[in-house]
């Protein structure tokens, strides 16, 4: 069976992912500061982290993107990214209107994660992706540590030094939960194939491993849990496989932690979910 004809399952993913001494996601509302909720649990957007999924696909020369294109043996002008920086609006505007088609087999985010592309004067088009996000967020509420960052030579006149007040923002410990889902019913609506789904779920170990930065040095992924449903309108509820699989904080839920070692996590699903869906997957055993 071609990789166009393979049919596109049902599935449901959790991604656990650990904060230590890092800024997951920063907050523009509030000078780049972790994002955290009134109840002080933090959080990770979806945009965040398909922005790094992108980021891997569209470094063509880059070696996430080479290794795995030798490997799923893909090809470069088809796995353009479609929200980058610089993109012609004319020309996808004009894809869009008279070449979806061609669209659909160029953009690969388009594909996967659908598009909101709007223009003025041009066809009106908002697809849902076939493979949704969620919110990521933490399993305890998170304590955030402000320091100054300083400079040895100042940058402003009649300075001898330079000092950024509060400008290092960092999350001390957290463990965040982000749940994942592929929906097969969007796939024929944006041209989605099983070989964009299996490119996805390459990329997902490499995520923070290949965007590591000043202020997220040691953000990773613990867990990438992936469960296909037996059926493609799905086996099992999507809710039940995440709960199952969520860590917990053993004691002072209510209070942020310092290690990993305050939380029991699951590894495999219970007897009564292990029928419902194909044998559970960690991507991160790549």
């Amino acid at each position: 069976m071609s990789n166009e004809a393979k049919k596109i399952m049902r599935a449901t993913g959790l991604l656990v992912i650990e904060a230590i001494n890092s800024n997951p996601n920063g907050d523009p509302d509030r000078e780049s500061d972790p994002r955290q909720r009134p109840d002080g649990l933090g959080e990770i957007s979806p945009v965040s982290f398909k922005r790094k999924l992108r980021d891997l696909v569209e470094d063509k020369e880059g070696p996430v993107w080479m290794e795995l294109k030798a490997k799923l043996d893909l090809k470069d002008k088809e796995f353009d990214i479609l929200e980058s920086r610089g993109r012609n609006r004319d020309e996808i505007t004009d894809l869009l209107n008279n070449k979806q088609e061609e669209f659909k087999r160029r953009y690969w985010d388009g594909r996967i994660f659908g598009n909101t592309f709007l223009e003025k004067g041009a066809a009106t088009t908002i697809k849902t992706g076939t493979v949704q996000f969620g919110m990521g967020l933490s399993i305890a509420p998170i304590i955030i540590e402000r320091h100054t960052n300083t400079n040895k030579s100042g940058v402003q006149e009649g300075l001898d030094r330079g000092m950024a007040p509060m400008a290092y923002r960092i999350v001390q410990h957290g463990i965040y939960c982000m749940p994942f889902f592929v929906n097969p019913s969007a796939a024929h609506k944006s041209g989605c194939t099983a070989k964009d789904i299996e490119l996805l779920l390459a990329l997902i170990p490499h995520a923070y491993a290949h965007s590591r930065s000043y202020v997220r040095p040691n953000v990773e992924i613990l867990n990438a849990w992936y469960m296909e449903h037996k059926s493609a309108i799905g086996s099992c509820s999507d809710f039940k496989l995440i709960d199952s699989l969520t860590p917990t904080k053993r004691e002072h839920s209510d209070s942020a932690s310092n290690n990993r070692k305050e939380y029991d996590i699951p590894s495999t699903l219970p007897a009564a979910l292990q029928g419902k869906v194909a044998p559970l997957k960690d991507l991160m055993e790549f």
